[in-house]
């Protein structure tokens, strides 16, 4: 499913210029993946959007010196009244906690990654949450960094953000080639 989803980002790194998923579908098969590959990528790819909709009503941009959080599901169900984006800063002593299926699927690497990232503040909460959500949407059981950071660069292209070309390097650079200083 990775395979496909580096393809789907390649090919249409700006989220609208991706086709609808039947034609997506036909296209990736005609580029050679397989059958079920491209079953399960498509269905991932219809719960991203899902969620990147349901949080277009959430102010995502940074903001100097604070954080960002989703809102409970149950203000969720109500943002469809709301025309203006929603912006819910946490206490500042909040703190996220991971469940132990979290924990399991990502591992330590993937949960220290995404905080690294929300720690440079190019992470915010509602994403995080929307990250997490497509990793345990993902069908391997133990998510690899390598394919957590697609998940993460998938969610950026549904948002139509193009992330800084530092924290890209960080994203698409390969650690077994880089040279420790």
């Amino acid at each position: 499913m990775f395979d496909v989803l580096v393809f789907v980002y390649e090919h249409y790194w700006e989220a609208g210029a991706c086709p609808e998923l039947p034609l997506l579908g036909r296209r990736l098969s005609a580029a050679g993946f397989e059958g079920d590959e491209i079953e399960q990528a498509l269905h991932w790819l219809e719960g991203l959007d899902a969620a990147s909709k349901s949080a277009d009503l959430i102010d995502i941009t940074p903001k100097k010196n604070t954080s960002f959080t989703i809102p409970a599901p149950s203000l969720l169900l109500n943002l469809q009244q709301h025309q203006q984006p929603l912006s819910i800063d946490p206490s500042p002593n909040s703190l996220r906690i991971y469940s132990q299926h979290e924990l399991s699927r990502l591992g330590i690497e993937c949960l220290g990654f995404l905080n690294f990232l929300e720690n440079v503040g190019v992470m915010p909460c509602a994403m995080r949450e929307i990250v997490l959500d497509r990793a345990l949407a993902s069908p391997v059981e133990q998510i690899a960094l390598d394919d957590f950071k697609i998940i993460i660069l998938m969610v950026y292209w549904s948002f139509g953000i193009e992330p800084d070309v530092l924290i890209l390097d960080e994203l698409c650079d390969d650690d077994e080639d880089r040279v420790s200083h």
